[in-house]
């Protein structure tokens, strides 16, 4: 079922936005060359304490998973894609490192996610995050009153063949609200003039995931939760909370 939100709906996922914005920073601020990822969980996780917001990543267990996830982000690292799970990795120099994040404050929720490379970087690596971040850019350009879910994931979709890269198939968007996931789902391919009508108040999670390899396919870890490239080529990821409204995309999940 889609909810659409009331206009003091999207204040408070605004207000919740903003603690996602702020604890993706905290976590990017934190990594260094031989920072571990349980470390940058612990930047994002005092952010949202200090903020009153729960996580709803901490303890989620959706039906492929075989165990809670344990932490407040996802860490995913150089060919990991999303779903990474923090551990006592420490990263490296030149590790492409994409961090996930969400917070429910007052019972609505935002999510998002951002990619960034530590310490010196490849170029290959700084051309895959921009092109990224510009399908991006594309869906939420392309998330206003009139047209539909399919002219979302055909902007992202036109950005992914246009950079040779791939997305994972079976994960995309989605609707968020009251909880992290909810309809319609948001594929990052498909037809324009297809799939739910945007109308002012639906909220979607856009998120692109490109692969520089350029095969949709993807493989899962032992723990039931990393997605990782099935042919070792680098992944990123970029995630913004968008309002449908009249007055055009407005997306929640910015500082």
């Amino acid at each position: 079922m889609v909810e659409i939100k009331t206009d003091t709906a999207l204040e408070t996922m605004r207000e919740a936005g903003r603690v996602v914005a702020r604890a993706l920073a905290a976590a990017r601020d934190a990594a260094g060359v031989g920072v571990s990822l349980l470390e940058l969980d612990e930047a994002a996780r005092a952010v949202l304490d200090e903020a009153g917001a729960r996580s709803p990543f901490l303890g989620y267990r959706p039906s492929f998973a075989p165990t809670p996830f344990p932490a407040v982000i996802c860490a995913s690292v150089n060919d990991a894609i999303v779903h990474g799970v923090p551990d006592g990795r420490r990263l490296r120099d030149g590790d492409l490192v994409s961090i996930d994040c969400g917070a429910e404050l007052d019972g609505w929720t935002g999510d998002a996610a951002v990619s960034f490379v530590v310490g010196t970087p490849r170029p290959a690596d700084l051309e895959l995050i921009k092109a990224t971040r510009e399908a991006l850019d594309a869906g939420i350009a392309a998330a206003t009153v009139g047209n539909r879910v399919g002219d979302i994931s055909h902007a992202i979709g036109s950005v992914v063949r246009a950079a040779g890269c791939g997305t994972p198939r079976d994960f995309g968007g989605h609707g968020i609200g009251r909880r992290m996931h909810e309809d319609p789902s948001v594929p990052n391919r498909g037809r324009p003039g297809r799939g739910f009508p945007l109308r002012h108040g639906l909220v979607l999670a856009i998120e692109p995931m490109l692969m520089a390899g350029g095969s949709d396919d993807y493989r899962t870890d032992a723990d039931g939760w990393t997605l990782r490239t099935v042919d070792g080529s680098r992944a990123a990821h970029f995630e913004h909370t968008v309002a449908i409204t009249e007055e055009g995309p407005r997306v929640l999940t910015l500082p």
